[in-house]
């Protein structure tokens, strides 16, 4: 696992990795989400997409500093565009550690999130977000015009990115969670409740 550091501005962020996320990381990772976030995180149009689901295969990753502690956090999601439409990736959240914001470390990490999104042939990537900080890394609200998210978001902050240029240009509708559910546990009689 390679340490990297970043430097914006003038400001040198600490010596961090960026790796796969495990089982092990969730407690950590949803307590950063927490501080970074709030808790009406959980209430977002985005949530509805990610609720009960898995991120998708190989796309989810965590940043830790040179002592182990985890500064970051970024994961994808499998979705639909529109009822039965083709698949996409949802990218979200992407969370920093406060005291580190504005130091390269998110930038890192959604540099590393897309790579591996076209490195496994993804065809495109939305989100909501601030449209300042992710046209950098080539999204645009234009791209996403006659698609929609559930439930109420700010129009010029859904976004999106084609790694296949016109992937985007005939979708329309609701975007849908797609991705594997989390393993139900197994209740009375053997039945996943």
């Amino acid at each position: 696992m390679a340490m990297t550091q970043a430097v914006v501005g003038g400001a040198l962020a600490p010596a961090f990795s960026i790796i796969c996320e495990t089982a092990h990381d969730e407690i950590e990772r949803e307590a950063l989400l927490d501080r970074v976030m709030g808790p009406k995180r959980r209430l977002k149009s985005s949530e509805a997409l990610r609720r009960d689901r898995v991120p998708a295969e190989g796309l989810a990753f965590v940043a830790r500093d040179a002592d182990g502690f985890m500064i970051g956090s970024v994961r994808l999601w499998d979705v639909r565009l529109g009822e039965g439409g083709p698949a996409a990736l949802l990218l979200g959240p992407l969370a920093v550690e406060t005291a580190l914001a504005g130091r390269g470390v998110g930038a890192a990490m959604m540099r590393h999130a897309l790579a591996e999104a076209r490195r496994l042939e993804h065809a495109a990537v939305l989100l909501v977000g601030d449209a300042a900080y992710y046209e950098r890394f080539g999204f645009s609200a234009s791209l996403t015009g006659a698609l929609a998210m559930p439930g109420p978001y700010e129009a010029e902050r859904f976004q999106a990115l084609e790694f296949r240029p016109g992937v985007l240009a005939g979708a329309s509708g609701t975007l849908e969670a797609s991705g594997r559910l989390i393993a139900a546990r197994a209740g009375a009689h053997g039945r996943v409740v």
